[in-house]
């Protein structure tokens, strides 16, 4: 079994043509256990009953946005180790200083190909294969 399958993922993105994109990106790179979010709040409540070890998440969203959801799952004990990654446009030096600032362990620039997809990953959790 590959680290890949052993991780569970959570999309969230109020897109859903990013949603599917992330989704097939993360199943090409072998991941098996991948959970939708639309918004940060659903996001949060899936990680409260749920615990995943990896959140790539979109900044801006309704109700809760990207930077909020970070905050919220570093400031739960259940959550806070949970490896995090935000979605940007590209050169958006401001929101990605805040976001290391809040402790996102990775950036991911849109629009973003499955190589850099799998470099912002395998930077936290090493080798995927």
């Amino acid at each position: 079994m590959s680290i890949a399958q052993k991780i569970k993922a959570l999309i969230v993105d109020d897109q859903v043509t990013s949603r599917l994109l992330l989704g097939d990106a993360l199943q090409q790179l072998g991941f098996t256990q991948i959970t939708i979010a639309g918004d940060g709040e659903q996001a949060y409540q899936i990680m409260q009953k749920d615990p995943h070890h990896l959140v790539i998440s979109d900044f801006n969203m309704p109700k809760m946005d990207g930077l909020g959801l970070l905050q919220a799952i570093r400031g739960n004990a259940a959550t806070k180790r949970a490896a995090f990654i935000i979605l940007t446009a590209q050169g958006d030096k401001a929101l990605v200083q805040k976001a290391a600032a809040l402790g996102a362990n990775n950036v991911l620039a849109k629009p973003f190909t499955i190589d850099k997809m799998k470099g912002a990953i395998e930077a936290v959790f090493g080798a995927l294969k």
